[in-house]
């Protein structure tokens, strides 16, 4: 994905050696020709998986989400982090920390979206330490049906997430590994190393 690595050196702002701020085209404003390009290679490296349902979190991973939904023919669902009137029984739940808003929260699928009998695409626009991945996971497998594995926009590959859901034996497929945020600076992992890390 060069031109999604492109648009991060372009359009991206490193706030510390943690923190990289995406808002102009991925979590706030978003790029629908991007995401279509995202949505197209996710379901290139997932056509063979069998899947049924895409899960996601909202608001950030909707969008790579729903295109990806759009080529690969299947249903998109996303976890609530909010309760509504509307979606108050038969629920799945797990609590995610975030460490970008320093708060846990509740996330939640209705039962009725997610069968048994799925096998589910998790995609997300960031993966650092892990905590929503796990809480997507989390929710799969209480559904009893299976991960097929993850998706993922970017991720930070100076962190824990990835490596301890790959120990776990999760397939992890990354359009962009960033080795280091030091200095201001994007470094992204050679393409060796993410082929190792796949």
């Amino acid at each position: 994905m060069e031109r999604l690595k492109a648009k991060i050196e372009a359009e991206g702002n490193v706030l510390s050696s943690s923190v990289l701020k995406v808002d102009s085209f991925l979590n706030h404003q978003v790029d629908p020709q991007l995401m279509m390009e995202i949505g197209k290679e996710f379901a290139s490296r997932f056509k063979d998986a069998g899947i049924t349902k895409i899960l996601t979190i909202e608001s950030s991973g909707i969008a790579p989400s729903v295109m990806t939904g759009l080529h690969l023919n299947v249903p998109v669902v996303f976890a609530r982090k909010k309760k509504s009137l509307t979606l108050t029984e038969d629920l799945i739940t797990s609590s995610v920390y975030s460490f970008t808003k320093q708060e846990t929260n509740e996330i939640s699928v209705s039962k009725k979206f997610l069968q048994n009998n799925d096998t589910v695409l998790i995609i997300d626009d960031f993966l650092a330490n892990g905590q929503a991945a796990e809480g997507l996971v989390e929710i799969v497998e209480k559904a009893n049906a299976a991960v097929a594995g993850l998706g993922i926009v970017i991720e930070k590959g100076f962190q824990d997430g990835g490596k301890l859901l790959r120990d776990a034996g999760i397939r992890i497929e990354s359009l962009a590994i960033i080795e280091s945020l030091e200095n201001g600076e994007v470094t992204f992992r050679n393409k060796e190393l993410e082929e190792v890390a796949r």
